[in-house]
């Protein structure tokens, strides 16, 4: 009887100690929300186009006018390897950039989980709050 109890305790503890790790892992599968924003001043002729892919899905293109934006939301994977590649192009213009990447964006995304790119025709910047833009690249 005394084996029986103790086989029924240390099968209890054991499923609550895997559920616990599951539920640990499963925290560790964040949400981001990426956003790009068309910030030309003027290209009412032009649209910006973009298309976004990440190894696992094609969000496809879009033609953005003036202070259009293309927004998704993901979830980092179980590596904490994901990142999501766009190209842009507006007129001859044409620049592919990683607008999420895990070890990068993890914690400049601050706690909002937010990342933001405001493309212009000076460059690309990057903000977490959408209030203060950095200037984290340029066209060429």
């Amino acid at each position: 009887m005394k084996k029986s109890k103790r086989f029924i305790s240390f099968t209890v503890i054991f499923l609550i100690a895997t559920l616990i790790f599951f539920m640990s892992i499963s925290q560790l599968r964040t949400e981001f929300d990426v956003r790009v924003i068309n910030g030309f001043s003027d290209n009412s002729s032009l649209p910006l186009v973009i298309w976004c892919s990440s190894e696992d899905s094609d969000l496809g293109g879009r033609a953005l006018q003036e202070r259009d934006d293309f927004s998704w939301r993901l979830r980092t994977n179980f590596w904490n390897n994901q990142r999501f590649i766009c190209t842009m192009k507006w007129d001859q213009r044409r620049k592919r950039f990683e607008a999420f990447k895990v070890p990068r964006d993890v914690r400049r995304c601050s706690l909002l989980r937010k990342c933001s790119w405001l493309v212009t025709e000076n460059g690309f910047y990057f903000s977490s709050d959408e209030v203060n833009w950095k200037k984290d690249f340029s066209w060429s």
